[in-house]
């Protein structure tokens, strides 16, 4: 087996944040539930968790919990296929599919500049965040915001300096992209390539 390979990290994230699990430090527990059919085909509830993967990004300053994901536009529910699915770690979005993700943003920091080729809905759930686009355009979001992302390049801010923020993301995958103004639209990753898998 090859050795673990330790990320190497843009200077700027070199010290670790303060977080180690998920949830982040004052931050509620979440609950998932999930929903089946039992063998008269009625509707019942499978055992509430918090979600399959957790894991802490850039370097801890931020942590995840991945709420959710589908391989397919259409989903297959039969023999409990999507179930099956759901427990393999996604990369930053699923190709056909969709996917659920929280994401808890430790104190102050910033993300690296990303983009998944999604369609991605996000809502703030606790605190306050800025988001910012490579266009240097930026919106405030509070609690229940929403953001559609329709695959622009951006970034996340916490604006405070001493409270964690959450959000949560549903993304969708997408055709591919053609060039806008000559621009080639693509996947960038960034320094997220440390936290996230190859896309399935």
């Amino acid at each position: 087996m090859a050795p673990i390979k330790t990320p190497t990290y843009d200077p700027k994230y070199n010290e670790p944040g303060p977080f180690t699990k998920f949830p982040g430090e004052g931050l509620p527990e979440i609950k998932r539930y999930i929903t089946t059919h039992d063998a008269n085909g009625e509707g019942v509830f499978l055992p509430s968790d918090s979600g399959d993967h957790q894991a802490l990004m850039g370097n801890g300053r931020g942590v995840y919990s991945i709420i959710y994901t589908t391989k397919e536009a259409q989903i297959d529910l039969n023999d409990d296929a999507d179930l099956k699915f759901a427990k393999e770690p996604p990369g930053l979005h699923v190709p056909n599919g969709s996917l659920v993700r929280m994401i808890d943003f430790a104190p102050g920091i910033e993300s690296p500049i990303h983009r998944a080729m999604s369609l991605d809905y996000g809502t703030v759930i606790e605190g306050e965040l800025e988001v910012e686009l490579d266009s240097g355009e930026k919106r405030i979001m509070r609690r229940g915001d929403v953001l559609v992302n329709r695959n622009a390049l951006h970034t996340w801010r916490n604006t405070s300096p001493d409270k964690c923020a959450r959000a949560l993301f549903i993304l969708l995958d997408i055709a591919p992209m053609k060039p806008i103004g000559g621009k080639e639209i693509k996947l960038e990753l960034g320094e997220l390539s440390h936290d996230y898998a190859e896309d399935h």
